[in-house]
């Protein structure tokens, strides 16, 4: 579920914030009363089968003192259903609080079926689906056996018909399996999920540790030259020997110099995105806004003649156009990206596009990240173009950047 965005810009700015974009999904945690009250509604959906108590409370054929305990007993069951919302969210409660809602839905259930008649049977199928969410492990399946047990003891002893039986019955069990598999299924995503986490973290713990013994490598070796040769320059100096002191100082310096651009090149290596990289990290933010990526395999793989300044630049561009989708693509549901190649009167150019199918443009100018994206591809030699992609719908992002001249010139 997603909830309405600021109108598109074509750039990012800032953090997320409340009036951000921000997505729900199964199992999702909720850190804000907003989030909260958007589980809400969407819970509040099933409450539309309460339809048959209702329509029994307004058929008259029970005293007014009867619908009046009937309608507060309804309100009080609707109450518990949706606190069940509240307190899967607050993991602080103490356990005996979580289920107490679910022992006064099945008391409600119990009671106004007896009193009431048998269309209130219905309450024992949300009964249920919540013993499946609120009671833990395989204590779930244990909990829809007992709600639909009950449901068919209470059913058998106030003489309902067959027919009613089946009808509430087989969705009563139905149901809380249904919500079995999803638990299970949502416990998995939570996993899965974590594991990404973690994989992501100790991929940047690999890469640090890389640096470090980069660093290491180049560092250990020149400032032990550097150190001796300053111990053999003050020699030199104190026995009066300037010339060969001095052609010290010079070697000095150029090692000096020679392990400042080593550091550079290192830091410059690790501080380059790749495109691989950029489509992990892509795929893994568009998924989690639910939006399907359509992404071209090639990105993957080597191009011939596309050097690694280059390939970085398409990756920042990658990185800008996602960003944008998921902040500013309001309505967003499809990404796609393709690398490809094209011939112009200068040369070969590779062309990496990214078009959405949100909402487009806006009327605002482009902000920092497009305008820093487009220095970035100019001192590479290319170009960036954007703009609404077909039929005036979604937003296309174009980078291309030169490809470099093959072994044989092609």
């Amino acid at each position: 579920m997603q909830t309405p965005a600021p109108a598109r810009h074509p750039d990012h700015t800032g953090e997320d914030g409340p009036d951000g974009r921000w997505t729900t999904y199964p199992g999702a945690p909720v850190d804000t009363k907003r989030q909260l009250l958007v589980k809400l509604a969407w819970t509040s959906v099933w409450a539309l089968y309460l339809a048959y108590p209702v329509q029994d409370l307004t058929t008259g054929q029970h005293t007014p003192a009867a619908s009046v305990a009937g309608a507060v007993a309804l309100a009080v069951f609707l109450a518990a259903y949706l606190s069940l919302v509240v307190i899967r969210n607050r993991p602080g409660l103490p356990q005996p609080t979580r289920y107490l809602p679910l022992g006064l839905m099945a008391a409600i259930a119990v009671t106004t079926s007896y009193a009431l008649g048998e269309s209130w049977l219905t309450l024992f199928t949300y009964t249920s689906v919540c013993a499946a969410i609120v009671l833990p492990g395989r204590f779930g399946f244990l909990g829809v056996l007992a709600s639909t047990g009950l449901f068919a003891v209470v059913g058998l002893t106030s003489h309902a018909d067959a027919e009613t039986l089946i009808a509430i019955g087989l969705p009563c069990v139905l149901a809380g399996l249904a919500m079995l598999g999803m638990q299970r299924l949502v416990a998995t995503m939570r996993e899965l999920r974590e594991a990404r986490a973690a994989v992501a973290h100790l991929a940047a713990s690999e890469e640090r540790l890389r640096l470090a013994r980069d660093l290491h490598d180049l560092l250990g070796h020149s400032l032990s030259l550097i150190a001796i040769k300053s111990e053999l320059t003050g020699r030199l100096m104190d026995a009066g020997k300037a010339e060969d002191a001095r052609t010290q100082v010079a070697d000095i310096e150029q090692v000096a110099r020679q392990s400042l651009a080593d550091v550079r090149s290192a830091v410059s290596g690790f501080r380059r995105p790749t495109l691989p990289v950029e489509l992990a990290a892509a795929r893994t933010a568009l998924a989690a806004s639910q939006i399907e990526l359509d992404a071209d395999p090639r990105l993957a793989e080597d191009r011939p003649g596309l050097g690694a300044e280059e390939s970085g630049v398409l990756a920042w561009a990658l990185r800008e156009a996602v960003t944008n989708v998921v902040r500013h693509g309001a309505g967003a549901t499809r990404c796609a990206v393709h690398l490809d190649e094209t011939w112009e009167e200068d040369g070969r150019y590779a062309v990496l596009e990214i078009v959405d199918n949100g909402p487009g443009p806006g009327k605002s100018g482009a902000g920092n990240g497009l305008s820093g994206l487009s220095e970035r591809l100019e001192l590479v030699g290319g170009r960036l173009q954007t703009g609404p992609a077909n039929r005036g719908k979604g937003f296309r992002l174009r980078a291309t950047v030169p490809l470099r001249p093959g072994p044989s010139g092609q």
